[in-house]
């Protein structure tokens, strides 16, 4: 199954408290727990182009699977790391956090990260 492909944030749990244990601020907690991001994915063989828009924000990373690649995290912040896949599962620990982004089916991908106890997760669908 292909992760290429749209898709609009369609829920999210524990985003505020996430989002303040990596560090953002307030405001923009507030700001963006509202917002239904959209997440484009092209993948080409063992590469990846992930472009995530959550309002006027826009976080774009490319990685080669097994390799490792400079990745910007959620606070802007870069970082290497090294993003593995089992069948319809991407992972990558990245500056303490653990991210799972799975294909449940063929439209919908669940994004779970954890935070040492703190589990922020997301689920989208394929626009």
């Amino acid at each position: 199954m292909s992760f290429s492909g749209k898709y609009q944030l369609e829920s999210q749990e524990n985003f505020e408290s996430f989002m303040k244990a990596i560090g953002l601020p307030d405001e923009l907690i507030q700001k963006g727990k509202d917002i239904k991001s959209i997440s484009e994915i092209e993948e080409d063989g063992d590469n990846f182009k992930v472009t995530v828009t959550t309002g006027s924000k826009v976080l774009v990373n490319t990685f080669k699977i097994g390799e490792e690649a400079e990745l910007e995290t959620l606070t802007g912040e870069k970082a290497k790391a090294v993003v593995q896949r089992d069948g319809n599962k991407l992972t990558v620990s990245l500056k303490g956090i653990e991210s799972l982004t799975e294909l449940v089916d063929g439209n919908t991908i669940v994004n779970t990260m954890t935070l040492g106890s703190i589990v922020y997760k997301r689920t989208s669908k394929r626009m």
